[in-house]
């Protein structure tokens, strides 16, 4: 009986292994607005889907490093869905407290750029397989407007 169960597990895991699985890219980190209360900044999400139909999205969770601080973190509940056969774009704003901004800008320097890391948690809903999570990392260098940029 044993014996049977583990090669119905093996069998299992290599099916699983071989299911097609939604890929994902964080790209285009910008400030988006910038106000009295504080700032937005936009991250781009661009998921394919490899599924003729669309596969619903659970959630989105992110945490955002400023200069190697964590500035913002959250979850989007149901965003939406990820098309069929296609590349869904999703909008990640990410709103930083004012206090920050203040503390952030002293470390800019010179530059005028900030080193950031967004860290996205994508959950889908794959039929079968259940939720299923891709787990993103992008860092790169945020130019942050001048004053000549904002009026």
């Amino acid at each position: 009986m044993s014996q049977m169960m583990d090669k119905a597990k093996g069998f299992l895991a290599e099916k699983v292994a071989g299911v097609k699985k939604p890929e994902a890219d964080l790209t285009d980190m910008s400030v988006q607005h910038v106000g009295r209360d504080g700032a937005t900044l936009s991250g781009r999400l661009d998921v394919r889907n490899p599924y003729s139909h669309t596969i619903p999205i659970c959630e989105i969770s992110y945490s955002l490093k400023l200069a190697g601080r964590e500035v913002a973190s959250g979850t989007m509940p149901d965003p939406g869905s990820l098309t069929g056969d296609d590349t869904t774009s999703l909008d990640l704003p990410v709103k930083v407290p004012y206090d920050f901004l203040l503390s952030l800008v002293k470390d800019a320097g010179r530059d005028w750029d900030l080193d950031y890391e967004m860290r996205v948690v994508l959950t889908v809903d794959l039929p079968v397989l259940g939720n299923f999570t891709l787990p993103l990392t992008k860092a790169g260098e945020l130019k942050l407007p001048t004053l000549s940029d904002l009026f």
